[in-house]
This record gives C-alpha cells, sequence and structure tokens, in this order.
C-alpha cells in the first residue's frame, strides 16, 4: 500500500511539473508580427542580404585605390659564375683587367626585395560606374529585403487568424457538444421510460459522435497551426498561444496605391544598375591608363649592391581585340535592361490587378460579416423555435436536430468572418505595400 501511495504521489508532481512546463502565452496579432520580423529566421537572412551588398560596394569602391605590392626573396646561390660587364678600375692596364676578368668574386647569396605602386587615372569610366551600380544594386536589396519583411508580416499573420479560427471553433464546438451531451443523457431518460423512439435516440447520439470528431479535428488544426507559429516566432515548441482578434474599423473604399511597393522599387533600381552596366561595357573601347611607381633594392653577395633603385611613371594598357569584343559586350547588357524594362511593366501591372482584388475580397468580408451577423441571429431564434415547439409535441427530432447544426455553423462562420476581415484588411495594405509600416507606427 506504502508503494502505491507513493507512486500516485510521483505521477501528480510529473503530471504538475508537465502543466508547469507548457507555457501558455498570450499574444496579440501586433506581437507577433513584431516578433516575425525581428527574431525570426527569415528576418535575419533579409539583414543578411542587405549587409552582403553592403560589402560589396566596398569591395567595388576600394578598387579606386591604389595598388601596394611589396615582395622580397633571399636565394642561396650554389657555384655562381659571376662575371662583370663593366671594369672595376677605368685607370688599370690591360694586365690587370685580364686578372679581374679571369678571377669571379666567392657569390652565394642573392637577397632582392621590390615595392610597386598603382594608381589607376583613367580605365573608360568604368570604376565611376561600378560604383554606380553597386549603389544601385544595394538599393535593390534594402527594398528587396523590405518586400520579404512585407510576406513575413503577411505569412505571420495568416497562420495567427487562422489560428484564431481553430480555437474559435474549439470553443464554440465544446459549447455545443454540452448542449449534445445533455440532449442524450434526457433522450435515453425518455426512451427508457417509453417516451421517445430508439431511432430518435440514435439520431441524437450519431450528432453527438459527429460533434467529437469536429472537436477532435480542430484541436489537431489549433495544434498544428500553435507549433508553426512557435517555430516562425522562435519560441518553445510546447508554447500554448492564446489569439485574440480586435474587428477592424472599416475603412472607406478607395482606389488603393502601390507608389510605394517596395518590390517596384527594387526593380527600379535594378534598372539603374543594369544602365551603368551599358556604360561599364562601353568602357572597355577606351585605354586603361595607370600612375605607376616603384622600389628595387638587390643585393648579390662579394658582388653587386644596388639601394635607392626608386622608379615612377605612367602605364597605358589597351586590349586591341575590345573593338570587336565589346560590342557584343554592350549588346547583351542593352538586351539585358530592355527585359528589365518589360518586368517592370508587368510587374505593376500585376500589382495593380491585384491591389484592386484586395480591396474587392476587403469590401466582401465587411458585407459578409454582416450578413452573418444576421444570419446567427436568425439561427438563434429558429433554434429557440423549433426547441419549443419540440417540447410540446410540434415538431420532430430532425427540425430539433438540424436547427441546433445551423445555429452552431453560423457562430462558427460569424467568428470566421470577423478573422476574415482582419485579415483581408492587411492583405490590402499588403498590395499597397504598406504593411510593415502599419505596424512601425504603433
Amino acid at each position: 500500500m506504502k508503494t502505491k501511495s507513493i507512486l500516485a504521489a510521483l505521477l501528480v508532481l510529473l503530471s504538475i511539473k508537465m502543466a508547469q512546463a507548457q507555457e501558455s502565452k498570450s499574444l496579440s496579432l501586433e506581437e507577433v508580427v513584431k516578433l516575425a520580423l525581428t527574431t525570426s529566421d527569415a528576418s535575419k537572412i533579409n539583414g543578411s542580404q542587405i549587409d552582403l551588398a553592403k560589402n560589396e560596394l566596398t569591395i567595388t569602391k576600394n578598387m579606386q585605390y591604389p595598388d601596394l605590392n611589396i615582395s622580397g626573396q633571399y636565394r642561396y646561390l650554389t657555384n655562381a659564375d659571376v662575371k662583370l660587364q663593366i671594369p672595376l678600375n677605368s685607370s688599370q692596364g690591360s694586365e690587370g683587367s685580364a686578372d679581374q676578368s679571369s678571377s669571379s668574386p666567392n657569390v652565394n647569396g642573392l637577397l632582392f626585395g621590390a615595392a610597386d605602386i598603382s594608381m589607376p587615372i583613367f580605365s573608360g569610366f568604368k570604376l565611376k560606374n561600378s560604383v554606380s551600380a553597386s549603389e544601385n544594386k544595394l538599393q535593390a536589396s534594402i527594398f528587396n529585403a523590405a518586400n520579404d519583411q512585407e510576406k513575413l508580416a503577411l505569412q505571420a499573420i495568416q497562420i495567427y487568424l487562422n489560428l484564431y479560427k481553430a480555437n474559435a471553433t474549439i470553443d464554440l464546438v465544446k459549447d455545443n457538444l454540452k448542449s449534445a451531451d445533455q440532449r442524450v443523457k434526457d433522450f435515453t431518460n425518455m426512451e427508457e421510460n417509453g417516451l421517445l423512439a430508439r431511432n430518435d435516440l440514435l439520431k441524437a447520439q450519431l450528432q453527438q459522435a459527429n460533434i467529437e470528431l469536429s472537436l477532435a479535428n480542430a484541436k489537431k488544426n489549433a495544434q498544428i497551426l500553435n507549433y508553426n507559429l512557435n517555430a516562425l516566432l522562435k519560441l518553445p515548441e510546447d508554447t500554448t498561444i492564446n489569439t485574440d482578434v480586435s474587428a477592424i474599423t472599416p475603412i472607406a473604399a478607395t482606389l488603393p496605391n502601390i507608389s510605394q511597393r517596395n518590390d517596384l522599387q527594387a526593380l527600379n533600381y535594378q534598372e539603374e544598375a543594369l544602365q551603368d552596366q551599358i556604360k561599364i561595357a562601353k568602357g572597355d573601347y577606351y585605354p586603361s591608363l595607370a600612375l605607376v611607381g616603384g622600389y628595387v633594392a638587390l643585393d648579390l653577395n662579394n658582388a653587386l649592391t644596388v639601394t635607392n633603385a626608386m622608379n615612377i611613371g605612367v602605364g597605358l594598357s589597351y586590349n586591341v581585340s575590345s573593338l570587336f569584343k565589346t560590342k557584343a559586350k554592350v549588346r547583351l547588357a542593352e538586351n539585358q535592361l530592355e527585359e528589365m524594362s518589360y518586368r517592370i511593366d508587368q510587374a505593376t501591372s500585376q500589382a495593380k490587378v491585384n491591389a484592386q482584388n484586395a480591396l474587392a475580397e476587403y469590401n466582401l468580408a465587411l458585407d459578409t460579416f454582416e450578413v452573418y451577423e444576421v444570419s446567427e441571429e436568425q439561427a438563434v431564434e429558429n433554434y429557440r423555435i423549433v426547441k419549443d415547439k419540440y417540447d410540446n409535441g410540434l415538431s420532430d427530432t430532425n427540425d430539433l436536430l438540424e436547427a441546433d447544426v445551423q445555429q452552431l455553423q453560423t457562430r462558427i462562420n460569424l467568428a470566421y468572418a470577423k478573422a476574415d476581415i482582419t485579415q483581408k484588411y492587411y492583405e490590402l495594405l499588403s498590395a499597397e505595400g504598406v504593411l510593415t509600416n502599419q505596424f512601425s507606427q504603433n
């Protein structure tokens, strides 16, 4: 008996610990979006894309600065035969010269050091246009990252609202299941006392089973959506998120404005970068000019020493083959620019269509909510009337069960319609490209 008591106590403690481990967290829609935009893996990737473009711009700008190369070598020489081409002493006679030419110093080492500097002066404006192209690419990356943040915010909103719908369904079905359970108990007593046909009891039991199945399915959906939201927000996997949706204040139906869409602005900067690429390609038509200089020091052991060998000059280079190769490069860059122009036109047209559709969907959501409000009131009143008729023997079980199903369905529809207003509102903001601005202002 003592062992059983100890085991029971341990089980109770374990269940308490598990309940404590499952943290319940209430998050508003605004909090979810802000978490997604700051802590999610996708938001960090968006930030790294901007950092990458900034580093690429820095590398391009560094090409404008001079290159300085320093090198040094030491080599051990074996059996080196060194002959000087100039006499060591011009006053010596021919005999002395013959002796010098016949003798060779003992040379067993070579020490060499050099420093070279090259400063670009002119390269067909390629450096200037390369920097401009990198700056435009950076701006395009910034707007592309902002557009990805818009998509991330909308994804978080959709998951949150779907979780709200699942939780609302669970609450409504639970309430309906209580009524169904009570109905089965009442019908069972009536059937046992001969006041109700067994067929009517079976119908009530079947509806009870269907409601239980609906509840299980709603719990499954909520569990999946809750896990997905935890993964997106980098929350512990066992965190239970409590949802809440406040109705959005209806806005006036106006023509959508897509001038602030980040994806369209990114395309415009990409187009400017391609214009720079054309100028870079045309730069191959010109020669390259650079200021060069250097220093050389050399020590040939026991034979020759060179120091202070400073040098400065101008370097000129030109690739003759660029006269016919560059034309193809320029044509390719121009074709890419033409394609980008078509892409911008296509994206702009599609953005207008999406914005108009989003506005229509939002207005429909407002109208749907109003209809479901009336439908819910009608279904509740209809169930009350049918229930009263059933209690007075003026209606059968089928009418009662059908009225109960309609009442539950209209309540679920109303909860969904409330969430749909919020979702369609934010989808409209996303279509206009101002979704993240809405949350940054709060």
